[in-house]
């Protein structure tokens, strides 16, 4: 039978998601050694969007498959006995043959926090990107809504990137600032790789006021990486949620 499992993780100490070289410690590699010992046979999963390191996960979706019978509850409570502490099954649900956690999802959320603050904060130094310069809030959001919608998003995609189109549709970035911590939500149907982090980059030149908000859309139209912000950290950004039809 096939199995659908929601993941959380602090991707701190990762090397990423994807399972690398013996040695190198990624999330997929500790997740397929806790199934496969609660399963009784090697077991190789598969995500619902890939992350690189220092990147977190909310509630990533993965899904095996396996011939053990095991309730639900031991399949969380198992896997987590045998996981490290910065890596957490949350949820287990069995699901059609044909289900898969990458090509089944219409759609994707992602979270980037910033902490914008003078003074660094060390207890939150792994989850938050810090930017010691004010931002103005309002024109960061001017800058946020001209990048919703379906574009051609080829200024932000990262050189890596396998995708076979750069053009996605955002269908909200949603910025919201409670004391120092400013929190952007943002849902496509896909993303390029590293497009949120190169989206947070170049916002934050406008919110820095070093650029117009107007900039943006120049950026967007060029179609081309060199034009737009930096790549933001990655200790800022979290997967959020991968969206289906049916789970």
């Amino acid at each position: 039978m096939r199995l659908a499992l929601g993941v959380e993780y602090n991707g701190t100490h990762f090397h990423g998601w994807q399972l690398q070289e013996e040695g190198v410690r990624t999330v997929q590699g500790e997740i397929e050694r806790a199934l496969s010992i609660v399963a009784n046979h090697p077991v190789r999963v598969f995500c619902a969007g890939r992350t690189d390191a220092g990147v977190h996960a909310i509630e990533q979706v993965i899904h095996f498959e396996t011939d053990a019978v095991r309730s639900f509850k031991s399949w969380v409570f198992g896997c987590n006995v045998n996981l490290p502490h910065d890596v957490n099954v949350l949820w287990v649900k069995e699901v059609s043959d044909d289900f898969h956690a990458r090509f089944d999802a219409i759609a994707r959320s992602y979270e980037y926090r910033i902490l914008n603050t003078e003074v660094r904060s060390s207890l939150n130094s792994d989850f938050v990107l810090w930017e010691p310069r004010k931002i103005d809030l309002e024109k960061f959001k001017e800058a946020a809504n001209i990048l919703v919608g379906e574009h051609d998003f080829s200024s932000f995609r990262g050189h890596l990137c396998q995708a076979k189109s750069p053009i996605k549709n955002i269908e909200f970035i949603d910025i919201d600032m409670r004391g120092s911590l400013i929190t952007i939500n943002i849902k496509s149907n896909a993303f390029l790789h590293h497009m949120v982090r190169n989206i947070v980059g170049t916002l934050l030149k406008v919110g820095r006021m070093e650029e117009k908000p107007s900039w943006v859309e120049e950026v967007l139209g060029k179609k081309d990486r060199k034009f737009a912000g930096p790549t933001a950290r990655p200790e800022g950004l979290y997967f959020k949620k991968a969206f289906y039809k049916n789970l």
